[in-house]
């Protein structure tokens, strides 16, 4: 039997990141998205760690992790997904593991996508869930995209605008979320994992955070991705979709990743945007069979 969860944070880059460490085995990394927390894993890290060791983490700004610039709300290079991926890729490195499989969910996923460009030999399998890639996103914008996801733009309007506003009542935006994208109700997600997405989402400094976590996809990550637009991620991908979410609907998802991934397989799962989190046994089979070389395009 797996051993149980081990939380820790530990000071990266100035930054404290919280993480859960379980199991034994090749290092799997899980990044959440949002508005959640590495809590959203605890089902799939409880499969993935009879087979792995599984360290689930916080992104910068989110959760337990802390918020950095605070001091400046008006510069959030501080949470490009660069940025977030340095603090993961040394959080690794920190925990012993050089080289690691790498899953991601929706803002996690562009973390990860970044962390697998910026430093390839880091990564041997990767895992993106429920993501068009961003440039796609932001550069070829759809009237059924941009009516779902308006809160790309809202939250990336500038300090105190949506904090002010979210602050207000922080659980009817953040509920409306999870249940606006595709396939979800609230009954759906589990009560203690929903809890503690409250108690982090609640708080003002992870309000901030995650509004800076959108100004700097369109201050900073866009052009980092059109940058790369020639390079392509090497190692064997999985891309996993909700086949009721938004991104099935709007988009061709294969077609999006199939330049920038050299080894891509894909496959949609039963739900909308939160599958990890409604369709948490299918999501976990589908990852474990990938990362040990089973998975099938679909």
């Amino acid at each position: 039997m797996a051993e149980a969860f081990r939380d820790a944070r530990i000071t990266l880059n100035g930054v404290e990141i919280a993480c859960t460490i379980r199991g034994s085995g090749p290092a799997v990394l899980l990044l959440h998205g949002f508005p959640q927390t590495r809590a959203m894993w605890r089902p799939i890290a409880a499969r993935l760690a009879e087979q792995f060791t599984v360290v689930a983490a916080d992104l910068r700004g989110y959760g337990a992790s802390s918020q950095p610039g605070r001091d400046n709300p008006h510069d959030s290079s501080a949470y490009s997904f660069r940025a977030m991926g340095q603090d993961q890729l040394a959080l690794m490195a920190a925990l012993g593991h050089e080289r690691f499989h790498l899953v991601g969910h929706d803002r996690g996923a562009r973390v990860a996508h970044r962390m697998a460009l910026d430093a390839p030999e880091r990564v041997a399998r990767l895992v993106l869930m429920d993501i068009v890639p961003t440039q796609t996103l932001l550069r070829d914008l759809t009237h059924g995209v941009a009516a779902s996801y308006y809160h790309w733009f809202f939250l990336a309007q500038p300090h105190p605008f949506p904090e002010r506003l979210i602050g207000a009542d922080p659980d009817y935006f953040f509920e409306s979320c999870l249940l606006g994208w595709g396939g979800a109700r609230l009954s759906d997600f589990d009560a203690e994992l929903l809890a503690e997405y409250r108690a982090a989402w609640r708080r003002c400094e992870v309000i901030f955070a995650m509004c800076q976590d959108y100004r700097a996809a369109i201050a900073h990550d866009l052009a980092l991705d059109e940058a790369d637009l020639h390079r392509q991620v090497t190692c064997p991908a999985l891309v996993l979709y909700g086949a009721e979410g938004v991104m099935a609907r709007e988009y061709d998802v294969a077609a999006t990743w199939a330049p920038r991934l050299a080894q891509m397989q894909v496959a949609a799962l039963p739900g909308g945007h939160f599958f990890p989190d409604t369709a948490a046994s299918e999501t976990a089979e589908a990852v474990a069979r990938f990362l040990t070389g089973c998975a099938r395009s679909g």
